[in-house]
């Protein structure tokens, strides 16, 4: 008897042995499909950073069986099944700079192998910040609950919150959470807005956390869209009135519009708010400083209210109009001395083309200018002619990034520190959510093809019911905490002067 437990326990463990220490292998028998694999996220031909998280993707292509191949630096790792997702060791050994990484895939339908056309993921040299940051709201258009804005490491999966509505909100008053910005990337160095209930300006300045009342008698608006001046204390916000409005014949449900909008300055230590000069027919929003602090970019449409008989407001004449309202894009000297801005400069005319141009974001050596153009308006999330244009501030020339663009919505965009990847939403997987879409640049104007966010699950973004808002790179994480925000949202606000 106790030989025979003997015998069963030896061939027990040699069965696991054989089981655990077989190996997936790629078959020698198959024919040749020119045709690429249908693969999600699309990472065929792509160029990443070499610190970037592994990049996984699910094979969606009709088969029995999958065997997916992947060779570097002399070495090869095989995949079984539908979802191919190297480890992070695996990986570590693949993405070497200036190398690329081949990948074939196999398919077993009817008894027989069809090999995809072999397509290469490409690792760069240079490297990427290690955070983005993002809002993640669902893409309801007049109602919202849960909001919160995240932050991500880009060289792992790890996603953390950094601060969410549902902290303070009650059944009865509830937040919105919008417009997170940095100082020149520093974490430590952050704003966002709470709207709504307890609302105010959330600023942490080197471990100290204000809420500020930025509303006063001569602004528009409290503070809205925000850009931090590159050295000083000093934040930059357009102040607006805003409204949506919604189409009933047209498959882009909701128009956002500005009915008013200008700019003004905040100074973070003293707490003193000054508004810009400006013509009141004209809508200025999203500034932007160039990386000297030396101008102030920003987009601006004028509109004057038609001369009718009919007694409409300014609101209503704009809803009727909604097409005719064209954002050029403009730039305004800034003395730091003085704290005072020059006459405005004309940087691209979108209007004399029947465009409207938005969001400008300066590349971090100066030169280039990357913005959204659409057909109208400023608001081009919900625009799905919106594309991303390059200027070169250098020459004059502008041209769209093609490998850039889908025929949906691309619009909110950022640079890395380095200022050789860029990061942007797009709607292009499914039309209904953003996703953050990131591409690497040479300095000399090229681009190349964009590849989604990597996740630990290939289809994760199939799955997630939420909308990425406003991807902003970071040095490092955000490390105050939730709970610490939460309490600076409860306490009273400093009023601005």
């Amino acid at each position: 008897m106790r030989d025979r437990q003997i015998r069963f326990i030896i061939y027990y463990l040699l069965f696991i042995c054989v089981v655990s220490c077989s190996k997936p292998k790629a078959p020698t028998q198959y024919s040749d499909d020119e045709r690429l694999p249908q693969i999600f996220p699309e990472y065929q031909d792509v160029t990443v950073p070499c610190n970037i998280a592994p990049l996984t993707f699910a094979i969606e292509e009709e088969g029995t069986n999958f065997i997916t191949r992947l060779t570097a630096n002399g070495n090869e790792w095989i995949y079984e099944g539908d979802e191919v997702c190297p480890t992070p060791k695996q990986w570590k050994k693949m993405v070497c700079p200036e190398t690329s990484i081949m990948a074939e895939v196999f398919i077993e339908k009817n008894g027989k192998w069809t090999r995809k056309a072999p397509f290469a993921i490409h690792v760069s040299s240079d490297s990427i910040d290690p955070y983005i940051s993002y809002r993640l709201i669902a893409p309801s258009y007049v109602t919202y609950e849960d909001l919160t804005i995240n932050q991500r490491c880009l060289e792992n999966y790890d996603e953390s919150l950094i601060y969410g509505n549902m902290s303070n909100s009650t059944e009865t008053d509830g937040q919105c959470i919008n417009c997170h910005a940095y100082q020149k990337y520093n974490p430590n160095r952050m704003q966002f807005h709470v709207r709504q209930y307890l609302g105010g300006t959330i600023i942490t300045y080197d471990g100290k956390v204000e809420r500020i009342d930025m509303k006063t008698g001569r602004t528009v608006s409290a503070g809205v869209y925000p850009t931090w001046h590159p050295t000083e204390p000093l934040i930059a916000y357009s102040t607006n009135h805003t409204g949506q409005s919604f189409h009933t014949n047209d498959n882009q449900k909701v128009e956002v519009q500005d009915t008013h909008s200008d700019l003004m300055l905040y100074d973070v230590m003293s707490h003193e708010v000054m508004p810009l000069e400006r013509d009141t027919n004209d809508l200025d929003c999203f500034p932007f400083w160039s990386p000297d602090g030396k101008y102030l970019y920003y987009c601006s449409a004028h509109y004057v209210k038609r001369d009718t008989a009919e007694a409409v407001s300014k609101e209503f004449d704009m809803i009727q109009n909604y097409k005719k309202v064209k954002y050029n894009l403009y730039r305004r000297p800034f003395t730091l001395d003085s704290r005072s801005f020059g006459e405005r400069e004309m940087i691209f005319d979108a209007a004399a083309d029947s465009m409207s141009a938005t969001l400008p974001r300066i590349s971090p050596d100066g030169r280039w200018l990357l913005f959204t153009m659409g057909g109208h308006g400023v608001f081009h999330i919900w625009h799905k002619d919106a594309d991303l244009y390059l200027l070169d501030l250098q020459s004059g020339n502008c041209q769209p990034a093609k490998v850039l663009n889908s025929d949906n919505v691309e619009s909110y965009h950022s640079w890395s520190s380095n200022g050789r990847w860029v990061i942007f939403s797009s709607r292009r997987t499914d039309g209904n959510f953003t996703r953050p879409y990131i591409a690497h640049f040479d300095g000399k104007g090229n681009f190349t093809k964009p590849f989604e966010l990597p996740q630990s699950n290939p289809r994760y973004h199939h799955e997630l019911m939420r909308s990425y808002n406003i991807p902003e790179f970071m040095t490092g994480p955000v490390t105050i905490s939730p709970q610490s925000f939460a309490s600076a949202v409860r306490k009273d606000s400093i009023k601005a002067k």
